[in-house]
């Protein structure tokens, strides 16, 4: 996988994001959406995120396949809060379904990581969905949870789900 820090966000990149996205969500992925959604869903919630992106003030993280295609991204969220500005919360993290189970999440991750370091930051911060063993995934790269809010994600009526908070320390 060939990673991009901060590519142009044309037309084109926005739309490959954005079906990725879905397929990511459709095959069960928690990245801000449950259950099946559609184009109508995501477009609104990726403008907003586009937005803070081409103002400069969130980091895009894009990982390409082999043929050029976008196979994995995450984006180095800013608190917009001044004393929060020496960390970076990771939002949108997301590897498409056909390229999961060979690595790529945790090759995204560390380069998150480098991305992090390289911009002097303190810590990394990351929410999880509890109930779908995310943290398994997170704690071997060197995150640790540091808080958990029970029942703060409603996924549908009568599931209830904790946000996991964990932190990597990058100082």
């Amino acid at each position: 996988m060939r990673f991009e820090v901060d590519p142009e966000l044309s037309d084109t990149l926005r739309d490959q994001i954005i079906d990725m996205w879905l397929d990511v969500t459709n095959a069960g992925g928690a990245v801000g959406f449950a259950g099946q959604v559609t184009r109508h869903d995501v477009e609104p919630v990726a403008r907003a995120t586009f937005d803070g992106i081409a103002a400069g003030i969130d980091r895009l993280l894009v990982g390409y396949d082999e043929d050029g295609a976008v196979a994995a991204m995450l984006i180095l969220v800013d608190q917009r809060f001044k004393l929060s500005a020496h960390w970076r919360t990771l939002g949108r993290v997301m590897v498409h379904p056909r390229r999961q189970g060979r690595g790529d999440g945790a090759a995204l991750m560390r380069e998150g990581e480098r991305l992090g370091r390289e911009m002097g930051l303190a810590g990394l911060h990351i929410t999880v969905r509890g109930g779908m063993g995310l943290e398994r995934f997170y704690t071997p790269l060197g995150y640790r949870e540091v808080g958990r809010l029970p029942g703060a994600l409603r996924v549908a009526p009568g599931d209830d789900r904790d946000e996991i908070r964990m932190w990597l320390d990058l100082s």
